[in-house]
């Protein structure tokens, strides 16, 4: 409905009218033949984004995260992930299923952050062998924290002195280089490879992409068809993607703003646990307090506002497609109900 506010996720947006026009008159070929120019184009574009030579299109984060794991791995080594990274939780143990990868955790800090010293004490050199440490950026577990990069920089550097590389899960890599005032090839320059999402906030409908050194592009991209990636003439996405590039970067900060007004919204109401510091970029969590939150949740959905996450942690994700006159309408629509259900 029109009238719905929909917080559940940036994955949620619908593409602008220019976005619809770029994939109608879109230029095809064969993907898979390596003669699609609008995939070209976009692989080009998003590698020079982040500062790595070479790019290889993807449907999903989840295959992007999967691919280079299988490129930096062999069966029966070891990736080391954070303790709240998305390829631990939410990605269907694609690498230990698929690949005979070890998934073997280091802890993330409330902030998101990972102790350099904890990573030197954790890689192993022999049986199983560590060969990436896997970084996050922005920390979605951990209220789309943003990590700098001189932390970022710590933990390569350890990892590189041991052999291993470093992948960045970059999903929301550009919110992050936004809310520290840096770019993205900045932020992710000590790197060796990262993937980045399209379809979350740039508001791509499909599409992510794995990034790195050419002759490492070059091994993923038979990986890529083994995984079923191989889209054919997937120009028509490709020319999303490129729009996005192109149009959304330069918006996230409404997109921070629009959170942070959020937040301090709700920090307001006596029944909700919220910290509104903690807000770095489009993502807002909080906790229900003296009020039921499986009830908070269908309540809000009643109302037209639709969230996500649990009964005991809430998550609401501004984008391109909420207005700040929406937050506001979203922010009165909580106050009645959380009233409400507190005076029942």
């Amino acid at each position: 409905m029109s009238d719905v506010i929909d917080l559940r996720s940036d994955t949620v947006t619908r593409p602008v009218p220019g976005m619809r026009e770029a994939m109608m008159t879109a230029e095809l070929g064969d993907d898979v033949l390596g003669d699609d120019p609008s995939v070209q184009a976009l692989e080009a574009a998003a590698a020079d984004a982040v500062g790595k030579e070479a790019a290889v299109f993807v449907p999903s984060g989840t295959m992007a995260n999967l691919l280079s794991l299988l490129t930096h791995c062999g069966r029966g080594d070891e990736a080391i992930v954070g303790s709240e990274s998305h390829i631990l939780h939410y990605e269907g143990v694609g690498a230990p299923a698929l690949g005979g990868i070890s998934l073997r955790t280091v802890g993330n800090d409330e902030a998101g952050s990972i102790d350099p010293d904890v990573v030197r004490s954790t890689i192993r050199t022999g049986g199983p062998r560590t060969t990436v440490v896997c970084l996050e950026n922005t920390q979605n577990r951990r209220g789309g924290a943003a990590i700098p990069a001189q932390e970022m920089r710590e933990i390569a550097e350890v990892a590189h002195e041991a052999g291993a590389a470093v992948h960045v899960d970059g999903a929301r890599v550009f919110n992050a280089a936004a809310a520290l005032e840096t770019d993205a090839a900045t932020l992710v320059a000590s790197a060796d490879t990262i993937s980045f999402c399209f379809s979350k906030g740039l508001g791509a409908p499909v599409g992510s992409v794995l990034t790195g050194p050419r002759d490492f592009i070059d091994r993923a991209r038979p990986l890529r068809r083994q995984l079923g990636g191989g889209m054919r003439q997937s120009g028509v996405l490709a020319a999303a993607a490129q729009y996005a590039l192109e149009h959304h970067i330069d918006r996230l900060a409404e997109d921070h703003a629009n959170a942070r007004r959020l937040a301090q919204g709700l920090a307001e109401l006596p029944s909700i646990d919220l910290d509104p510091s903690t807000v770095g970029t489009n993502m807002v969590f909080f906790e229900p307090r003296g009020v039921d939150g499986a009830a908070l949740q269908a309540t809000l959905r009643e109302r037209g506002v639709l969230c996500s996450g649990t009964p005991d942690r809430i998550r609401m994700v501004t984008h391109l497609d909420v207005t700040a006159a929406q937050i506001e309408a979203a922010l009165v629509i909580a106050a009645e109900v959380v009233a409400e259900l507190a005076g029942g």
